[in-house]
């Protein structure tokens, strides 16, 4: 496993307070790996980490209205991004909500770890998996379930 991350943020704009709080609060841990963010999100990043002192890799794509959340969801096709954090205001419609669920569908097709909220985000950014060299993140299998195959494989496991 990777020892230095490319990190997704992304952060709707009821949420952003609550990403940059988040960003802030794990500054230590952030300012160690390259953050990808969408513009506003990733300017608002920087601000505060200039404000606390923190140094950090940022790289702000466009804002996510403007195709921010496709730019991001290319990096992940790409297998470019290691986690994401996007934060989402699931009480108000989206203008690009169609780019939106395309940069989680991405994330879950490629395998990558997307947290959607700041506890997931924490449990996430603090696993002791990224450490692990030996650790290998499992690639997805898209094959047609057969309730007898997969009982006699598990079976054999034993």
């Amino acid at each position: 496993m990777k020892k230095r991350l490319t990190i997704a943020l992304v952060a709707h704009d009821n949420r952003k307070a609550d990403l940059v709080e988040w960003a802030v609060f794990n500054s230590d841990e952030l300012s160690k790996h390259h953050l990808v963010c969408t513009g506003t999100t990733g300017s608002l990043v920087k601000e505060a980490f200039e404000e606390k002192g923190v140094t950090a890799d940022i790289t702000c794509m466009h804002s996510g209205p403007l195709g921010g959340d496709a730019e991001i969801a290319a990096l992940v096709v790409q297998h470019k991004i290691n986690l994401a954090i996007f934060l989402i205001d699931d009480l108000n419609p989206q203008p690009h909500e169609a780019d939106i669920q395309m940069l989680l569908r991405q994330c879950r097709v490629h395998n990558v770890p997307i947290a959607c909220n700041r506890y997931s985000a924490d449990l996430m950014i603090t696993s002791t998996l990224w450490d692990n060299e030996d650790y290998v993140p499992s690639t997805p299998k898209y094959i047609s379930f057969d309730r007898e195959a997969v009982m006699a494989r598990l079976s054999h496991e034993k």
